[in-house]
């Protein structure tokens, strides 16, 4: 019996709308009337994370930034942080700075860009359809290092950066590994979403990484929960899509891959499902749970 599931969002709870289904609303209810943790794990912000956790009344525990953050919102606090720090943010900011690349930050609740483009494009459109408090939270500031060292804060999630042309993003990925004490999301392959331009679907497609501090992954971030909660490693399901969930699929009791995932994901699956926009989340509940 599995006591926590532990659920992507991007590519995997959510459809390529960022909109949850009604099949998978009711498999997760489901599982929370049957006493069983359903803890969303995404690299969004807290308050995104946050308010669909509410909204599907999975609201014991989130895990954000993939991995750098457990909210327990019973207790209203953090209970679990491995944050990247203003020094560093700086640092990586610096780097893409120079070389003209488009970057974002995020901090507990918003999401810090100069212009809304490719991920950020897709939150933007996601926000139109949703109520103003439960809108991922998107600061575009003119100047973003001068808006972080004037910041009172010293807590961020992650850096995310995009770029269209893969010698150029590779040129920068190596240039931003020399920096200490932090990890670069291996990703391999093009980010491909959808948004929609009045009536007509048009598709952004971009390389990408996030950058977060040493040793963080949605894993580690999990495995502190588990032993809060006196669960055991075999008694957890991990659902997701992408290289940032790798981690949690291996550890997992059971590692359940979406179809839509890239050919390099499937090999560290257990099972496949069927794809995001087909309610795969909900086919894994019933078949397992």
């Amino acid at each position: 019996m599995f006591k926590l599931v532990a659920i992507d969002l991007d590519g995997t709870l959510l459809d390529s709308y960022g909109e949850v289904s009604e099949e998978n609303r009711m498999a997760i209810k489901k599982c929370v009337e049957n006493g069983i943790y359903v803890v969303l794990a995404s690299g969004r912000t807290i308050s995104s994370v946050s308010n669909l956790a509410k909204e599907l009344g999975a609201d014991k525990y989130i895990i954000s930034g993939n991995g750098a953050v457990i909210y327990d919102f019973e207790k209203d606090e953090i209970v679990y942080n491995r944050f990247l720090t203003k020094k560093q943010v700086l640092e990586i900011a610096r780097i893409c700075e120079e070389n003209s690349i488009f970057y974002n930050v995020y901090s507990e609740d918003e999401i810090i860009t100069k212009s809304l483009n490719y991920n950020v494009l897709f939150y933007h459109k996601e926000n139109a359809k949703k109520s103003e408090d439960k809108r991922t939270n998107i600061n575009i500031v003119y100047d973003i290092n001068k808006y972080i060292e004037n910041s009172s804060t010293d807590n961020y999630l992650k850096v995310t950066i995009c770029e269209e042309n893969k010698a150029v993003f590779n040129s920068i990925i190596r240039k931003i590994k020399h920096i200490d004490s932090l990890d670069i999301l291996d990703v391999a392959y093009m980010s491909r979403k959808k948004i929609k331009d009045g009536t007509n679907d048009v598709s952004i497609s971009y390389y990408y990484t996030e950058i977060t501090n040493k040793n963080v992954n949605k894993w580690s971030a999990i495995k502190f929960l588990i032993d809060k909660l006196g669960i055991e490693s075999s008694e957890v399901m991990a659902i997701g899509d992408n290289i940032n969930d790798k981690e949690m699929i291996i550890n997992s009791g059971l590692g359940v891959i979406m179809q839509n995932s890239s050919p390099l994901m499937k090999i560290y699956s257990d099972v496949i499902v069927p794809n995001n926009n087909e309610s795969g989340v909900a086919k894994a509940l019933k078949m397992f749970i």
